[in-house]
């Protein structure tokens, strides 16, 4: 599976979960050390644990499952590395502190247009 076809599943992954603030970033012309970013957040440390459990999920089920995993005790910030894509899933408060997409503000995101599931497409 390729980097954007991956980001685009993790993204949607986590969209059926009902994560916020969605954000999927281009970033392999910043750094070797992945292509995208997929940033989400959750509503509490219990959403973020389920964010990050679906996204495994949904990906395990393709046979792709992440290189590491980070952050699953204390749930403020779970990081999935799948190598040619890193999802950081936050709290709100992580979220607001880390600021990652300040952080790599050029990066270039990917419109949720590209990303989101046909029937959410119709909706906005």
């Amino acid at each position: 599976m390729d980097s954007k076809t991956l980001a685009i599943a993790l993204a949607r992954a986590l969209d059926a979960r009902k994560a916020q603030d969605i954000r999927v970033l281009k970033v392999e012309d910043l750094t070797t050390v992945t292509d995208y970013f997929v940033i989400a957040t959750g509503t509490s440390t219990t959403h973020v644990g389920a964010l990050a459990d679906e996204a495994e999920f949904v990906l395990s089920r393709q046979d792709v499952r992440p290189l590491r995993t980070e952050g699953h005790d204390g749930k403020r910030w779970v990081l999935l590395d799948y190598g040619s894509v890193i999802v950081h899933v936050f709290t709100k408060e992580a979220h607001d502190y880390y600021d990652l997409e300040h952080l790599w503000a050029d990066a270039a995101p990917l419109p949720a247009a590209e990303w989101l599931p046909e029937e959410e497409k119709a909706e906005e």
